[in-house]
């Protein structure tokens, strides 16, 4: 079964600055409807204004990933850490029992495009700690590259949920397929352009709970960018 997730009946705030989509409930935005997939509890993408950003503020108890599409995002936390996000990377995150970070858009000219993705941990209350890895286009071209996962595996980043993250670039045509072992959903997030995912048509935006399935096969009818979370 597919349940797709139109990119126009997703959740909007705009504060000049930053300009949000909600997937899921957040913030001002709240539909009981749609408050997360099974681990899955946020997917914001956002689009910040140069040289504006997320000032120092807290979290607890969450698996924070950020995954840049277009520009940069500098991140400061009080673990000490300080590093410069691009295209290409994958950030994550883990608030545990409390971190306080910021994340801003540098460039004095060219806004920062993201998404925001949260997961509920396996286990509350853990040392905060943050990881950050790249991953060459060449690396996702034609295929789910897994770029998150609980062990780490494949020179993935590390999460503490029992999720895998995997990341695709696609030319039009070319094609994916990803098994689900049983009992087992996803989750699919179309970035950019134009896919089919098990006959089911998907654009920029779109999002689409997967359960009772045996396999993910996607397809690019253009161009495209895509991230599929595989969930217990």
């Amino acid at each position: 079964m597919i349940v797709r997730r139109p990119s126009e009946e997703r959740g909007r705030a705009n504060h000049g600055w930053l300009d949000s989509r909600h997937t899921f409930s957040f913030a001002d935005y709240h539909d009981p409807a749609h408050m997360g997939f099974r681990a899955l509890r946020v997917i914001n993408e956002d689009r910040v204004q140069p040289a504006q950003g997320f000032g120092t503020h807290g979290h607890r108890d969450m698996e924070i990933i950020s995954y840049v599409l277009e520009g940069e995002l500098a991140h400061k936390d009080s673990m000490g850490t300080g590093s410069v996000i691009k295209p290409g990377d994958v950030q994550r995150m883990s608030a545990g029992t409390g971190v306080l970070h910021s994340e801003m858009n540098p460039s004095p000219t060219q806004p920062a495009h993201f998404f925001q993705i949260w997961l509920l941990p396996a286990k509350r209350g853990i040392k905060p700690d943050y990881e950050q890895k790249r991953f060459e286009d060449a690396e996702k071209r034609g295929r789910l590259r897994l770029v998150a996962s609980p062990d780490g595996r494949d020179g993935s980043i590390s999460v503490n949920q029992d999720a895998d993250l995997y990341s695709g670039l696609f030319k039009t045509g070319e094609s994916a397929h990803l098994d689900l072992r049983p009992g087992r959903h996803a989750w699919v997030q179309v970035a950019s352009g134009d896919v089919t995912l098990n006959g089911e048509s998907l654009s920029a935006g779109d999002g689409a709970a997967v359960s009772d399935e045996a396999a993910l096969d996607l397809t690019a009818r253009s161009d495209a960018e895509v991230l599929v979370f595989d969930l217990a």
